[in-house]
């Protein structure tokens, strides 16, 4: 039986700037500490050594990666955590050299010292990285590989039957766009209402209309805060912010004070193909620019291309 993948699988909600250097990273952190504390080893842990691999060390500092893996060995889950507590909790680790393991107990950390950079490609795939957890008696290491779009996975794994992940059985299993088209002419249905049918054997249709609509409000608040957020983005070359000012010249004058007033004064504006173009572009580009600046997007299916569903159903909408 195939592993089956979820449309939230594919729409992450998470933290920018990369899918496959950041979020990834972030949860081998997390899967780390799950290990620990499976290993009843977290507890006695005293330090913990990252190193990164091949791409995840050429561009690590580019795209947060040496971030996100404080921030998941903190404990924190780009899901939820609160976007202006990121800056706190490094800032924090960074001029104490200390960090709060999993929430729950202090260790030595030394950013310059205990995340490794290693310019060295390991076997499997180009983002490798590894954690070492050292007690009084012992050390344990585990190395996961970040194989893009946030989806993590150890090496070992891939090669049993059993992957230790859920498995199901779709009613519409499909390993190609070819197998998916053919699906919707048997069953003469939509592709929605088969990627729908194949969700159904998940989770209720309750729980799919509310993650559905989490998931957009997550992506409605990105492009907000992206078409509000004006000055200068993160990462040293002074690349100045563009959907603010592009924003500003589509909306006017109008009033509003939430997301959801946003969007209805967006339908008052002017409707002409020039301008609906522009508003198409403006939406993507702040959703860009949020996830460039460590902010909360929805992987779609990647960090990097994140902008073009929201901006597209905004279009719609």
């Amino acid at each position: 039986m195939e592993e089956c993948i979820s449309v939230f699988d594919m729409l992450k909600i998470g933290v920018g700037p990369s899918s496959s250097h950041t979020l990834g990273p972030w949860r081998a952190a997390e899967r780390f500490l799950a290990e620990l504390k499976h290993e009843n080893l977290l507890e006695p842990t005293h330090r913990v050594v990252v190193n990164l691999y091949g791409s995840l060390s050429l561009t690590g500092t580019g795209h947060a990666t040496d971030l996100a893996v404080m921030l998941g060995l903190s404990g924190q889950d780009p899901e939820y955590i609160p976007i202006e507590n990121i800056d706190k909790i490094i800032q924090s680790i960074q001029k104490s050299n200390q960090l709060h393991l999993n929430q729950q107990k202090t260790i030595d950390f030394n950013p310059a010292v205990d995340i490794v950079f290693n310019k060295q490609f390991l076997p499997f795939h180009a983002n490798g990285l590894s954690f070492t957890a050292y007690t009084d008696l012992q050390e344990y290491t585990s190395t996961f590989y970040s194989i893009g779009g946030g989806f993590v996975v150890k090496e070992e794994l891939t090669h049993t039957e059993d992957k230790h992940k859920v498995k199901c059985a779709f009613p519409f299993p499909i390993d190609n766009a070819d197998e998916l088209l053919a699906y919707t002419q048997q069953q003469q249905k939509s592709v929605s209402e088969i990627v729908y049918e194949n969700e159904k054997s998940m989770r209720s249709e309750a729980e799919i209309h509310s993650e559905l609509l989490r998931v957009w409000n997550t992506m409605l608040e990105c492009m907000y805060i992206g078409c509000h957020s004006e000055g200068i983005l993160p990462g040293g070359l002074n690349v100045r912010r563009r959907a603010f000012d592009m924003h500003q010249n589509l909306i006017g004058l109008s009033n509003y004070n939430t997301p959801q007033e946003w969007l209805e004064s967006i339908r008052e504006t002017e409707v002409k193909f020039r301008q609906i173009l522009k508003w198409v572009s403006c939406f993507a580009l702040a959703v860009n620019e949020v996830n460039a600046s460590l902010g909360r997007v929805v992987t779609a299916p990647t960090n990097g291309s994140a902008g073009v569903i929201p901006a597209v159903l905004m279009y719609y909408l």
